[in-house]
């Protein structure tokens, strides 16, 4: 009982306290699913993520336009690198990636949507406090919003809108802090010897789901 009602006075003073923006831990491990308003898109991936060397994996498979698809990148903010890793015939291809990198975190001039618990406050453990910002995409071309967990930031939900899909939803999960196994973030050895590189527009991050087969 007492535990029960400590419980219930550190989540009164948790909602008492207005949430302020956040970053979210520089070394993250887990899993996302992506799916679009349109429906043309449907994905669930695992990612590596290291902010402290601006790097990400992301290991992709699902459907787009009905059509099954997997697919594995390595993108190197600091190099201007993106790889497509193809393990089957250990090959890569290399492309010039435009994109800065952007940490996962909630910037500064969002606004805060509302405060909530996932799941239940009725005991400890049934619930996960969370905090919802919106705010305009960078291009202002459309709007954001993200949800991330209030002690930590470590992000639980993101929507955009996109001219292509209308909005964009991705769910992550199964998030651990650090990274699990490092080599991920870094080229296979056969991409040293068996990299072909592509010429034309440099890449962007949201390519990963723009430009699939």
């Amino acid at each position: 009982m007492r535990l029960l009602v400590a419980f219930m006075c550190l989540l009164a003073a948790c909602l008492a306290q207005k949430p302020q923006p956040c970053a979210s831990p520089a070394l993250l491990t887990g899993a996302f699913t992506v799916a679009t308003q349109n429906e043309k898109l449907w994905e669930y991936s695992t990612y590596e993520y290291d902010a402290l060397g601006q790097r990400m994996r992301v290991k992709q498979q699902g459907t787009y336009q009905s059509k099954p698809f997997t697919q594995d990148f390595l993108l190197l903010f600091r190099e201007g690198a993106m790889y497509q890793i193809f393990d089957t015939n250990r090959t890569c291809i290399k492309s010039a990636l435009k994109d800065k990198f952007h940490p996962m975190e909630i910037p500064k001039d969002a606004s805060l949507l509302g405060q909530a618990v996932v799941g239940s406050s009725s005991a400890p453990g049934q619930g996960l406090l969370v905090n919802t910002w919106t705010g305009d995409m960078p291009d202002k071309k459309g709007k954001y919003m993200s949800t991330v967990t209030e002690f930590g930031c470590i992000p639980v939900s993101n929507s955009y809108q996109t001219d292509e899909y209308g909005w964009v939803v991705i769910n992550l999960f199964d998030n651990i802090i650090g990274i699990v196994d490092p080599s991920q973030l870094n080229p296979p050895d056969f991409c040293v010897d068996k990299v072909m590189k592509t010429d034309g527009e440099p890449l962007t991050f949201l390519s990963l789901f723009h430009n699939l087969p």
